[in-house]
């Protein structure tokens, strides 16, 4: 049967790569390692041949995934994914053939988000799954205050404007953070590592959760009364059943007038056409909007939010800082090899 094996479908950047295989060899794990999102194939082919084994594929796509994963009847104990590569039902039943040298047993995501592995398919071909969540929570929060400064102060329109020769004063002068109140949505590590910058800054800030936990942030008794009081709204949520659609028609009409809706959690928690549509209408209480996460995204990147001006839109990289993905990339392939060995204390594992 030989070592145990682990497929890394996307590895970290640069020079993280390094560090990420050395950790995986260093517990005694045979690498395969996909080359498709690596920027120097040629340099890492130099610097790990005899080490790890290649190949070079589109993981999202469900086929090629499916294959890699089985080739030869070999199979793998696990696999790594940072990018969120989808492992639905049909690959999580090949890839636990009985008929395999190793069936999968791990699945592990570099990041805090499950929502691309069901959970439940997971469950029943006894596949574990760890993710590593916190390891971006710094580098989200700032990102968010990196939206929320640029929405309220106009920088990007500014920038255009200078770029194309034209000197542009404002119609009206901008408000101060301290004049502004910050409602989040969802008072996690990242919600909380937020509310944090933000009261630095002189923010009034208030959250909603359902989790009964205590918190330092105040609490408002119903995700209407946060989005009718903020000025600016920030979604940091798990995309999950109950999560799904959240945000709608109907919640961005209950925001405060002139206000500014911040999403770096999950594309399916804010309906895109819904925000299209309201940030299409003048008349309507949603002036902007930054959007980091979108509800297709890579090869299929998509939205309605496309061409408008009032929207600030990025390719979900608010969690991707050198520390953020060398802290996720470490406990992750610690996880990995943790689990694949039997000592699951103090791993998370995420149940559907």
């Amino acid at each position: 049967m030989g070592r145990i094996r682990v497929l890394l479908l996307d590895a970290a950047p640069g020079a993280l790569l390094d560090r990420e295989l050395e950790r995986l060899i260093g517990h005694g794990l045979a690498v395969r390692l996909n080359l498709r999102r690596v920027a120097d194939r040629a340099a890492a082919r130099a610097a790990w041949a005899g080490r790890v084994d290649f190949t070079d594929f589109d993981p999202f796509d469900e086929s090629a995934l499916i294959a890699e994963t089985v080739r030869d009847g070999s199979g793998h104990d696990a696999v790594k994914s940072r990018a969120g590569v989808p492992f639905r039902a049909a690959f999580l039943a090949a890839a636990t053939d009985p008929a395999l040298a190793h069936r999968l047993r791990v699945i592990g995501r570099a990041g805090a988000g499950t929502d691309h592995v069901e959970l439940a398919a997971a469950a029943r071909h006894g596949v574990a799954v760890t993710h590593t969540p916190g390891s971006n929570a710094n580098a989200v929060a700032e990102f968010a205050l990196g939206q929320l400064l640029a929405l309220t102060r106009n920088i990007p329109a500014y920038n255009e404007a200078a770029h194309q020769g034209r000197w542009s004063s404002p119609d009206c002068p901008a408000a101060e953070l301290s004049e502004l109140t910050l409602g989040i949505v969802g008072l996690g590590r990242i919600g909380l590592a937020l509310a944090a910058r933000a009261t630095a800054l002189g923010m009034a800030v208030q959250g909603f959760s359902r989790r009964p936990a205590e918190s330092p942030v105040p609490r408002t008794e119903s995700l209407a009364t946060l989005l009718a009081t903020s000025d600016v709204v920030s979604v940091n949520l798990p995309l999950t059943p109950l999560t799904r659609g959240l945000i709608g028609r109907a919640e961005l009409a209950r925001m405060r007038p002139g206000s500014i809706l911040l999403n770096t959690a999950r594309g399916g928690i804010v309906d895109e056409q819904a925000l299209a549509d309201a940030l299409g209408d003048p008349a309507h209480p949603v002036a902007a909007a930054a959007v980091d996460t979108f509800a297709h995204e890579h090869a299929a990147f998509a939205s309605p939010l496309f061409g408008l001006p009032n929207a600030l839109l990025t390719p979900h990289v608010a969690g991707m800082t050198r520390g953020a993905m060398a802290t996720a990339a470490i406990r992750c392939a610690d996880h990995i090899a943790f689990l694949l060995a039997g000592r699951p204390d103090g791993v998370p594992v995420v149940t559907a």
